[in-house]
C-alpha cells in the first residue's frame, strides 16, 4: 500500500554557504516543500510514496518532476497547468543570526489550484494513508478547498489521514484565519503533529512554563498540548509534538513527545551542533513517524524514537530532503552518535 501526500513544491534559491541576501551574486538551486519532503523520506525508507501537486507546463515544472522522480517518489497524478512555480529564498543563519525566508509564491500553479483538478479516486487507488500540512490551506482559498476535497475522499475510502499543523504567519493572507480553516480539517484526521508553537498559534493551546527561545522545552509540559488537541478533535488517535530548544542558529536541542491511544511517550534528546540545514526538520520527523507507526505497530515509543532520530540526522544534510536510510537512523537510535 502507498502513502499519498499533497501540497506545493517550490524552487528554493539560497546564497552559497552562509552569505546574506545582500552579499549574494549567485543562488544555489534546489526544490522543496513540506509534503514533498515527507514523500521523499518515505521513499528513502522503501515505502511506496506518491506526491500530488500542480506544476506549470514548462521546463522548470519538468525539472521539478525529474528531481522528485530521482528520489523514487511517484508522480503519476501531478496535474499540469498555471503560470509559474512558486519560489522561496533562503538565507541560512549561523551562530546568533537567524535564518530568513522570503516567499515568492503568489499566483503560482499550486496557489491557483481548484477542487476537481485532481482525480483523487485515481490518486488514492492502492493507498492506505494520506498526508497534508497546514501550509496547503494557508496558500489560497482554492488550495484550502482542494485540500478539504482530498481529505473527504480519503476518509470515504478508509485511508488514515495525517496532518502537520505547520503554521506559517506569512501565508495566511486570503481572508480566513488559520484557526477557522484548520479546525474543520484537523477534525477529520487520525494523526496530527506540530512543533512547540503550532498548536498555540493555530488553536490557542499553549504548553505551560515553556520558553522556546531560551531552550526550555520540558517534554512533560507538552503532554498537556497533546491531551488538549485530542479533547478538541476526538477523531485523533495519535498526536505528536517536536521539541526544539533554540540555543542559537547553529546549536539546537531536539526531541519529541507522542500521545497514542491514551499512552504518552518521550524520546531521547539530541544535542545538534553545528546545524548544516534545519529546513525540513519537521517534515523529516513526520516522514519518520509515518514509517515508524506503520512498521512498529505495537511499539509507538519506538516509532517516536525513529522519527526523532531521523529528523536529528536531517539537520546534517543540505536541502529540504532527508537523504538518509533506515539503517542510518537505526544506528543513531542504537546510540552511535
Amino acid at each position: 500500500m502507498k502513502i499519498v501526500t499533497f501540497g506545493e513544491i517550490m524552487l528554493r534559491l539560497a546564497p552559497p554557504g552562509y552569505q546574506r541576501f545582500t552579499q549574494a551574486r549567485s543562488f544555489e538551486v534546489l526544490y522543496g516543500g513540506g509534503e514533498a519532503n515527507v514523500a521523499v523520506s518515505l521513499a528513502n525508507y522503501g515505502e511506496a510514496a506518491e506526491f500530488v501537486t500542480r506544476l506549470p507546463r514548462h521546463e522548470l515544472g519538468d525539472a521539478c518532476l525529474a528531481y522528485l522522480r530521482s528520489y523514487g517518489v511517484q508522480t503519476d497524478h501531478i496535474v499540469r497547468g498555471g503560470g509559474r512555480l512558486g519560489i522561496y529564498f533562503l538565507e541560512t543563519g549561523a551562530a546568533q543570526r537567524a535564518s530568513k525566508v522570503i516567499y515568492d509564491r503568489a499566483g503560482s500553479s499550486f496557489a491557483t489550484i481548484q477542487p476537481g483538478l485532481v482525480d483523487w479516486n485515481a490518486a488514492f487507488d492502492g493507498a492506505d494513508w494520506f498526508h497534508w500540512t497546514g501550509i496547503t490551506p494557508a496558500v489560497s482559498q482554492g488550495a484550502a478547498e482542494a485540500c478539504r476535497e482530498a481529505i473527504t475522499i480519503a476518509r470515504q475510502k478508509g485511508l488514515i489521514v495525517s496532518c502537520d499543523m505547520n503554521y506559517r504567519a506569512k501565508l495566511w493572507k486570503w481572508g480566513k484565519s488559520a484557526g477557522d480553516v484548520m479546525s474543520d480539517l484537523v477534525a477529520q484526521c487520525d494523526v496530527a503533529i506540530g512543533n512547540e508553537e503550532d498548536a498555540e498559534k493555530v488553536f490557542g493551546i499553549k504548553a505551560p512554563e515553556s520558553d522556546v527561545t531560551a531552550g526550555k522545552v520540558d517534554a512533560e509540559h507538552y503532554r498537556f498540548v497533546c491531551e488538549e488537541l485530542v479533547k478538541r478533535f476526538p477523531a485523533l488517535r495519535t498526536a505528536a509534538i517536536t521539541l526544539r530548544g533554540s540555543l542559537s542558529a547553529s546549536h539546537n536541542t531536539w526531541s519529541g513527545v507522542l500521545w497514542d491511544k491514551g499512552q504518552f511517550f518521550t524520546a531521547p534528546t539530541y544535542d545538534i551542533v553545528p546545524i548544516v540545514d534545519r529546513v525540513g526538520g519537521g517534515d523529516s520527523f513526520m516522514g519518520g513517524l509515518i514509517y515508524g507507526l506503520r512498521k512498529f505497530t505495537d511499539d509507538p515509543g519506538k516509532a517516536l524514537h525513529f522519527a526523532v532520530a531521523a529528523s536529528c540526522l536531517k539537520h546534517s544534510i543540505l536541502g529540504d530532503f532527508n537523504a538518509v536510510s533506515v539503517a542510518e537512523v537505526e544506528q543513531l537510535m542504537a546510540g552511535d552518535a
